[in-house]
C-alpha cells in the first residue's frame, strides 16, 4: 500500500493541496517536492495577480488606449486561453468584467441596481475584443484606458497545470493536487477517488485529467453574464467539466454556468477530450 504525504499552502485566497503516494518516495523527498510546487504557486501568484502592484496583470491595467507591454509566459498563456475560451463559448467567458461587479453589488455585497448610462459607460472599458496579443514579442495592446483584467477563473487553474510539471521535473508521478474544492488534478495510473455532488453524489477515479466544479454556494452571486452584462441568476446546480489540463476545465465550468444546453453541446462536440458532469 502506498504511502500518502499531504501538505497544504495557502496562496491565490485558497488552500493549495498537494499529495503524493508513490512507492520509493519517502516522506523527505515529498516534502520537497510540494514545497517546489508552492513555490512555483507564489510565483505565479505574484506575477497574475489583478491585486498586486508588482504582477504584470495589474500593470496592463495601469495601460492607457494604445499602449501596449510585453509579458511573461504565465500571463501571455492565460491571456491566450481566455481569448480562446471566449471563442469556443461565443463570449460567455470574458476575464474584463470586473467593473460589472461596483454596479451590481453594493460594498455590503447587497444587490445594487445600475444608474441610467452605468452600464453604457462600463461597456468602453470591457470586452475581451479591446486587448489584442502579438504571440511573436509576446507583447498585450490595449484599446482602451485602464483595463480591469481578472483570472480568477483560469490563473488557480493554470497553477495546477504547472504544479504538474514540477511534480513531473522531480520525478512524482502519482499524486493529488488541488486549489481548494474548485479545481482537482489526479496523477498515476491508479486515479484518485473524488466525490462529485450531482442530483445524488457519485464517486469517480480521477487520473490524468482535471476537474472543475463552479456554482454559487460559496461566493454567492459572483458571475456575470458578459452577453447581457446583468448577473447571473443565481441557482442550485453545480457546473463540473474534466478537462486534459485544469486551465481548461477551470474557465469551462465557469462558461457552462452561463450558457445555453445548445451552446454547451456545441462545444463538447468541438472538444471530445471534455466532459460535463450533468
Amino acid at each position: 500500500m502506498r504511502e500518502e504525504h499531504t501538505f497544504h499552502h495557502e496562496a491565490m485566497n485558497t488552500e493549495f493541496e498537494v499529495v503524493i503516494a508513490q512507492e520509493g518516495v519517502d516522506f523527505g523527498l515529498a516534502r520537497y517536492a510540494a514545497q517546489m510546487v508552492f513555490n512555483e504557486v507564489d510565483r505565479l501568484e505574484e506575477e497574475l495577480s489583478r491585486f498586486k502592484p508588482t504582477s504584470q496583470i495589474w500593470r496592463l491595467g495601469m495601460l492607457n488606449a494604445g499602449e501596449s507591454m510585453h509579458v511573461d509566459f504565465a500571463a501571455w498563456d492565460c491571456l491566450s486561453l481566455a481569448k480562446a475560451v471566449y471563442a469556443e463559448t461565443n463570449g460567455a467567458f470574458d476575464i474584463t468584467l470586473g467593473p460589472l461587479m461596483s454596479l451590481w453589488r453594493n460594498p455590503d455585497g447587497s444587490q445594487r441596481i445600475p444608474l441610467p448610462g452605468e452600464l453604457d459607460a462600463s461597456r468602453e472599458r470591457m470586452g475581451m475584443h479591446l486587448f489584442d496579443l502579438d504571440a511573436e514579442k509576446l507583447r498585450v495592446t490595449v484599446h482602451t484606458d485602464h483595463m480591469l483584467f481578472d483570472l480568477g477563473a483560469v490563473g488557480k487553474g493554470y497553477a495546477l497545470d504547472q504544479a504538474v510539471r514540477v511534480l513531473e521535473q522531480e520525478g512524482i508521478y502519482s499524486a493529488f493536487i488541488s486549489a481548494g474544492e474548485s479545481t482537482l488534478v489526479g496523477l498515476g495510473p491508479q486515479g484518485w477517488p473524488v466525490t462529485v455532488h450531482l442530483d445524488e453524489p457519485q464517486t469517480l477515479q480521477l487520473a490524468g485529467d482535471a476537474l472543475s466544479c463552479s456554482g454559487f454556494a460559496v461566493q454567492g452571486n459572483h458571475l456575470m453574464d458578459p452577453r447581457t452584462l446583468e448577473p447571473v441568476v443565481m441557482d442550485a446546480r453545480r457546473s463540473y467539466v474534466l478537462a486534459p489540463t485544469a486551465s481548461l476545465s477551470d474557465a469551462l465550468s465557469t462558461a457552462f454556468l452561463i450558457m445555453k444546453p445548445d451552446e454547451i453541446s456545441a462545444v463538447l462536440q468541438n472538444h471530445p477530450q471534455v466532459r460535463r458532469l450533468a
